[in-house]
């Protein structure tokens, strides 16, 4: 088994872009464990991960995200403004989903989480990787992984970020919050309180 590497940024991005490696990178919240936006049935293997429990998208900007879901004219009113008071941050968004990649959602709920992290390694990583499919690192049912030694001993095949800087306030999950019937549901509570506009 191949064992796991610290990588530069730059090798990081190249590692990711080819779709055969899982990587794992901090953010505003918990670390991070990613793959290709296609190639999100990676995860899935690694974490053993049920196919009713859909992944993230993350990106670097709200830009990088829209293409991946659809609504009509008044519905992406309201999801701008959500994306506008809450990214970046700790605020994840599920909306009604445009045509995604399997792995993303296997069941094919028809919804896609998407968040945009407040964390600037995390941000220049998305900036050059363009969005990936990512969840927590962790086993699945298992509390998530912050420390490397943690990461390393549970998933070795998996890249990391040199140098592994983790935010300074205490990571906690993301606030997630979904776009149902035409209003705001609080779906998990995290550290950002929502208050819907």
């Amino acid at each position: 088994m191949r064992t796991m590497a610290q990588v530069s940024m730059a090798a990081l991005v190249a590692a990711v872009r080819t779709g055969n490696w899982l990587i794992s990178f901090p953010t505003d919240t918990v670390p991070a464990l990613a793959s290709r936006c296609d190639r999100g049935e990676l995860i899935y293997t690694a974490k053993e991960r049920q196919p009713d429990k859909p992944l993230i998208l993350m990106g670097a900007n709200p830009e990088q995200l829209w293409p991946f879901v659809r609504g009509s004219a008044a519905e992406w009113e309201q999801w701008s403004a959500m994306a506008a008071r809450y990214w970046p941050g700790a605020v994840t968004l599920v909306l009604p989903a445009a045509e995604l990649p399997p792995g993303l959602n296997p069941l094919g709920t028809g919804t896609i989480g998407l968040r945009v992290p407040d964390w600037p390694p995390a941000q220049a990583l998305l900036q050059q990787t363009g969005p990936l499919a990512t969840t927590s690192i962790n086993r699945s049912g298992q509390p998530p992984l912050i420390e490397l030694g943690a990461i390393a001993r549970e998933f070795p095949q998996v890249l990391t970020l040199h140098p592994w800087q983790l935010p300074p306030s205490p990571p906690q999950p993301s606030t997630v919050v979904q776009w149902q019937s035409g209003q705001w549901h609080i779906l998990r509570q995290g550290r950002v309180q929502i208050e819907p506009p």
